[in-house]
């Protein structure tokens, strides 16, 4: 964060100093960063006093503040030198399910409510002082592409991007105070559950480059239809002023209508040059894959022609990329230059198509952090593809599969299809993690399309399904494991590649 002292701060947020005087709090600067956990304060650091599952921020404060914190935002007095902001208005509250689940007292209300009113105040003297803010939306791939993107204008200058997927109304703001004077790009993701959530963080951070990537059924029991969907998602292209630029993934017909409500100047991006009726102004040459499904194409930017061959793995990172790229371009990086860094990309964030090859040659596919029905078929179609190798005898494949959230009405349907596809792509055994109806509705599609004996087998959670594996995997074996978080398959997709003891990623053992 930009070094800026107690009362700027308490005059930004509208809070009061408690446990500090006016002229200490003149005095005193915050030069670290703002953190919500105590264990992971610095000298110089704000500290975030916010409502938890377990615990209380507030009862943390004066531990923040021996580790170094100068201050604390809180909704109360905590015996330390704090900034105390009044109550928030609730009535979106709901809206911020993730953040404020444990909010009872309306405290983490407030204390979000100041984290924007302080992130935004930051992000409009960075932007003053030449900060170029660019903005990622899309049902799926925003963090594969915010890796991506991240990769590309490194050589450009300092980029700040969020870890993982720190896109909500924490995550959000959060990451715009990462951000110095030093800092040239900040690449923001925007997450939403209702209408209205991206306008919200644009207002925060507005961006001068947004991209939209598609528009899927993630969270379809939130929005209530894939229209809603859409117009929440072009809340972020109407965000950009009329000197500003909107990449557009114009292969999603939703998208591609996105650029008649932005006044902004639009650069379409296509897996062809010809997207419908317009021409596309970045796209791909004809796409094929590695043996580990790492995608080769050329890229067609700015009237030159390049040859790419990302370092990542699925053909739906194709648009990812492209879309990485435009932005490139449009911040002054030359297209071989583009190339030459997405070929260098490798998976930034965890469990997020990582490709690891351990030492027994069994290749495991770590997708377990998020998962919606785009995304599903995504991460089965590039197992099938990496199972059937370079034309030797095809291995055997493993899908360990669990819930996709956030379906509403639609996730017995959605889950009975992706137990369907995983027969039609030849997955030679689907592993279906949990017990629920949904879970019973993929198994139930499996053996319904045609599955037989076990090829098809459900168990009750992680560690049922990781006993099987370790029974039954072999040598030279794919495997795929995907879930929404909260299905928690990410330690399964770990304790996997530590069982085949040394390995590498990216196929390299």
């Amino acid at each position: 964060m930009i070094a800026m002292s107690l009362a700027r701060i308490a005059e930004v947020v509208g809070g009061r100093l408690v446990d500090i005087s006016a002229g200490d709090a003149e005095a005193t600067r915050v030069t670290g960063d703002v953190e919500f956990d105590s264990r992971k304060i610095g000298p110089g650091g704000l500290f975030l006093a916010l409502p938890g599952a377990r615990v209380d921020g507030h009862d943390h404060a004066a531990a923040a503040v021996a580790a170094g914190a100068v201050a604390v935002l809180a909704a109360r007095p905590v015996g330390v030198p704090a900034i105390v902001v009044p109550p928030a208005d609730r009535g979106g509250s709901d809206r911020q399910a993730g953040v404020l689940e444990h909010d009872a007292d309306g405290s983490g209300a407030a204390v979000l409510a100041a984290l924007a009113r302080l992130a935004a105040a930051v992000a409009a003297e960075l932007v003053a002082g030449g900060l170029t803010i660019i903005g990622i939306t899309g049902s799926s791939g925003k963090t594969s592409t915010k890796d991506l993107l991240a990769g590309v204008l490194a050589p450009l200058g300092r980029v700040v991007a969020p870890p993982g997927s720190f896109n909500n109304e924490l995550g959000h703001p959060w990451t715009v105070l990462r951000a110095t004077e030093d800092t040239d790009f900040l690449i923001l993701e925007m997450s939403a559950r209702h209408p209205g959530n991206i306008a919200t963080l644009a207002a925060i951070a507005p961006p001068r480059i947004a991209v939209v990537l598609n528009v899927g059924t993630a969270h379809l029991g939130e929005f209530g239809s894939r229209e809603v969907i859409a117009s929440t998602k072009a809340e972020l292209p109407q965000a950009v002023p009329s000197d500003g630029v909107v990449v557009l993934n114009v292969d999603d017909s939703a998208v591609a209508a996105m650029a008649e409500v932005t006044a902004a100047r639009v650069v379409r991006v296509s897996r062809t040059p010809q997207a419908g009726p317009v021409a596309a102004d970045v796209w791909a040459g004809p796409v094929g894959l590695d043996d580990l499904a790492r995608p080769r194409f050329t890229l067609h930017a700015a009237g030159t022609a390049v040859e790419v061959t990302l370092g990542v793995h699925g053909d739906h990172q194709v648009s990812n990329a492209l879309c990485a790229a435009a932005v490139a371009v449009e911040c002054g990086a030359e297209p071989a230059a583009v190339a030459a860094a997405l070929a260098a990309a490798r998976p930034v964030s965890a469990h997020r198509m990582a490709v690891h090859t351990r030492a027994d040659g069994v290749t495991v596919i770590d997708d377990a952090y998020n998962a919606n029905p785009d995304s599903m078929r995504a991460g089965l179609q590039a197992l099938a593809w990496i199972a059937r190798g370079d034309g030797a005898a095809p291995r055997r494949s493993w899908a360990v599969l669990g819930e996709m959230a956030e379906l509403g009405e639609d996730a017995i349907t959605e889950h009975d299809r992706i137990g369907r596809l995983a027969v039609r792509l030849d997955v030679s055994r689907l592993v279906v993690v949990g017990t629920g109806r949904a879970m019973g509705a993929m198994h139930h599609g499996a053996v319904m399309e045609g599955s037989w004996g076990a090829e098809s087998t459900q168990v009750a959670d992680a560690d049922a399904a990781l006993a099987l594996l370790r029974a039954e995997l072999r040598p030279g074996d794919a495997v795929l494991v995907k879930a929404s978080n909260a299905a928690g398959l990410g330690a399964l997709a770990e304790a996997l590649v530590v069982d085949g003891g040394p390995a590498g990623e990216d196929g390299r053992s």
